[in-house]
């Protein structure tokens, strides 16, 4: 149990901020009237108690005047255990970056992901389940994608039942013992089991490569760029 009314009183004052002015304002006492009440640890008024509960409807009064139970009503403590849990469930969606810079890191990021390396946690609103997330090298996508950004990713199964055509993948290619590494547009070609890698950078021309040779492919869930480190 906190002391008396007065010091339950700044003891609320405290949770919102400390901020004993702009109390005494909102509640119509005269500029440090509560702080020197408290302070000599007087009594407070009935009027002024109604103004506070009045202003203060978050306050529960049962608390205010016996001490007893929590400061604030129920349905206050609910709504903030509600946010709470809103805030733990965006926890879960952090999504660790990699700084992968070799056709074999890929293999492994890609696959049993055993010897990668977390450098960082990054966090994408709305954004569904990704795998992870990775540095962008090479103009091949821009402007769309630039060097330095970072795209958030979903590995894929079963490369050949689920690709969708258009979207944006990640990529590992090898093909005859001549490994690659791309982020393409993949567009279904006029030949059989063969996918288009398209760019978006007009000077990087578009390669064909058989289905076969993709290892390992993720889709592009979102992208993260930092424009100044000021």
């Amino acid at each position: 149990m906190v002391g008396g009314i007065i010091q339950r009183i700044k003891v609320y004052i405290d949770s919102i901020g400390g901020n004993v002015s702009a109390f005494e304002k909102e509640v119509g006492m005269s500029n440090g009237s509560f702080a020197s009440q408290f302070k000599n640890n007087k009594t407070i008024g009935v009027d002024k108690l109604e103004n506070i509960l009045n202003r203060y409807t978050d306050i529960d009064y049962h608390w205010l005047l016996t001490g007893e139970g929590e400061m604030l009503k129920l349905s206050i403590l609910e709504e903030k255990a509600s946010i709470y849990k809103k805030i733990s469930k965006y926890d879960k969606t952090n999504i660790p970056l990699y700084d992968v810079q070799t056709p074999e890191g890929i293999v492994d990021l890609f696959g049993d992901n055993e010897h990668q390396v977390v450098v960082d946690y990054i966090r994408i609103p709305k954004i569904s389940e990704c795998d992870g997330a990775l540095y962008v090298s090479g103009d091949s996508m821009y402007p769309l994608l630039k060097s330095g950004d970072i795209v958030a990713y979903r590995k894929i199964l079963n490369i050949e039942s689920n690709i969708i055509w258009g979207e944006m993948y990640l990529v590992y290619v090898n093909n005859d013992g001549n490994e690659s590494f791309f982020i393409r547009f993949l567009k279904q070609s006029e030949r059989e089991s063969y996918v288009q890698f398209v760019a978006q950078n007009p000077h990087h021309q578009t390669i064909e490569f058989h289905v076969s040779s993709i290892k390992a492919l993720a889709l592009v869930k979102g992208s993260v760029r930092i424009n100044t480190m000021l």
